[in-house]
C-alpha cells in the first residue's frame, strides 16, 4: 500500500480554504506554496492544487463580499492539516477553511473546475440563446432596430383631462 509512511496511515483529505478579495492572486499563490510546505514538511503530500478564482459569497464573511477560493487534495498524516489549519486560524487573510476526509482523491479537474469549463464553452459558442453575450442577441437592447413599431406617444395624448373618481364624490358629500 503506498499510503504507509513508516507505518503510519495517512488518510486523504480535500482541503478547500477562501482568502480576502484584496488579496492578489500571488499573494493566494504564496499562501498555497506556504501551506504545502508545512504539508510537506510533516511527510506528507499535496496532490493537486486548483486556484479556482475570486467568486461570490453567499453572506459576508469578516466584511467581505467576495473571496479567492483554493482546494488542495493532500494526502499526510492528521498533524499536518491540525498545523495548515492552525496556522490558517492565524493568518488574517484567511477567512475560512474546510477540511474534508475522503476514501479517495478525485482524479483530474474539481467539479467547479469543469463548471468554469463548460460555461467558457457555453460563451464560445453563443450562450443560451444562441447569440452572442450571456443571454443571446437582444436586437431590440442598446440602439438596435426596433421593427416596424411606431415611435412612443407622450402618455397625456392618450388620457386627456383627467377626472375625479366615483367614489372620491361621495366621500366629499357626506
Amino acid at each position: 500500500m503506498d499510503q504507509q509512511w513508516k507505518g503510519i496511515f495517512m488518510p486523504l483529505y480535500e482541503h478547500v480554504y477562501l482568502a480576502r478579495q484584496d488579496v492578489s492572486a500571488q499573494q493566494v499563490e504564496d499562501l498555497t506554496k506556504q501551506f504545502t510546505g508545512v504539508i510537506e514538511g510533516l511527510g506528507g503530500k499535496v496532490t493537486k492544487n486548483e486556484y479556482w478564482g475570486v467568486k461570490s459569497l453567499n453572506f459576508r464573511i469578516r466584511k467581505n463580499r467576495k473571496a479567492h477560493f483554493t482546494l488542495l487534495n493532500v494526502d499526510a498524516p492528521p498533524a499536518a492539516l491540525t498545523e495548515v489549519e492552525r496556522q490558517q486560524r492565524i493568518n488574517e487573510d484567511v477567512l475560512r477553511y474546510l477540511t474534508v476526509r475522503v476514501d479517495e482523491l478525485e482524479e483530474g479537474p474539481s467539479a467547479m473546475m469543469r463548471k468554469v469549463e463548460r460555461d467558457r464553452e457555453r460563451d464560445e459558442r453563443g450562450g443560451f440563446g444562441g447569440g452572442g453575450g450571456r443571454f443571446g442577441d437582444r436586437g431590440d437592447r442598446f440602439g438596435g432596430d426596433r421593427g416596424d413599431r411606431p415611435p412612443r406617444r407622450d402618455r397625456d395624448d392618450d388620457r386627456g383631462e383627467r377626472r375625479p373618481r366615483e367614489d372620491a364624490d361621495i366621500a366629499t358629500e357626506e
